[in-house]
């Protein structure tokens, strides 16, 4: 139960963050031998951050009629990874991908694209310029996340700054068209547990998503603050000193 609780709190403060929720669950239960490393678990701690979008972001989300058409942009936002997501799930590739290697060379070459994107000049604003082109382009970029390093957020972020928006509104952006994703990695934890019909994983799993939640609660909210104040320069920084760590430590 303790595993899932670290777990949890990694991925609430992970998830909304351009550092990679995935890369970091894997590292954390690679470094303390945990029993629950499985794709299976990482999906499930996915419930908690969706839930603490929607409550964040819940005037937005109520207010349907007139938001209509923002609906309908995040949804094909979304098309693009959960096919892909689809896709490397049926053919069983996605454990190809989490190893150290591709999460410490993913961290820094994306950390590095994070960086550039970052120093465009802000031309836009969210309001009236995000289009169902420039969702569907930022779907396709959302893609790559699928690779465990790459970072959801980061990479969304990465492409909405490249289409001139300003930091809030990429995050907003970001936290926006994650919904259908974690509401579909979601979706897929439910029912394995309707699969497994086991009371003691449906408590943990409880535990697991309270704990996200708070965490990623948290993190929305002091995360805008931050962009709003400063760059994104500090992420970019740490991903590269952890992609480094791990590198050293991959070919040794």
């Amino acid at each position: 139960m303790l595993e899932v609780i670290i777990l949890s709190i990694v991925q609430g403060i992970t998830e909304f963050l351009p550092v990679s929720s995935s890369s970091h669950l894997i590292l954390v239960s690679k470094f303390f031998s945990f029993n629950n490393e499985s794709l299976t678990l990482d999906v499930s701690l996915h419930l908690g951050s969706l839930l603490a979008i929607i409550f964040y972001f819940r005037k937005d989300l109520l207010n349907f009629i007139n938001n209509r058409v923002l609906f309908l942009k995040i949804l094909i936002s979304s098309i693009p990874v959960i096919i892909f997501g689809f896709l490397l799930i049926k053919l069983q590739l996605l454990d190809y991908l989490r190893n150290y290697k591709v999460i410490g060379w993913a961290t820094i070459v994306f950390g590095v694209l994070l960086y550039l994107s970052d120093l465009i000049k802000v031309k836009k604003k969210f309001n009236g310029n995000f289009k169902f082109s420039t969702s569907l382009y930022i779907g396709l970029f959302q893609v790559l996340s699928l690779i465990p390093g790459v970072s959801r957020s980061g990479i969304t972020i990465t492409a909405a700054r490249l289409f001139k928006f300003n930091r809030v509104d990429s995050a907003k952006i970001s936290f926006l068209i994650s919904i259908p994703i974690l509401s579909a990695a979601s979706l897929y934890n439910i029912k394995n547990l309707f699969i497994t019909s086991s009371y003691q994983i449906s408590l943990i799993n409880i535990l697991g998503v309270l704990f996200s939640f708070v965490c990623s609660y948290l993190t929305i909210k002091y995360f805008l603050y931050y962009i709003s104040k400063f760059s994104l320069t500090v992420f970019v920084i740490y991903r590269i000193f952890l992609g480094s760590i791990i590198l050293i430590y991959s070919y040794l």
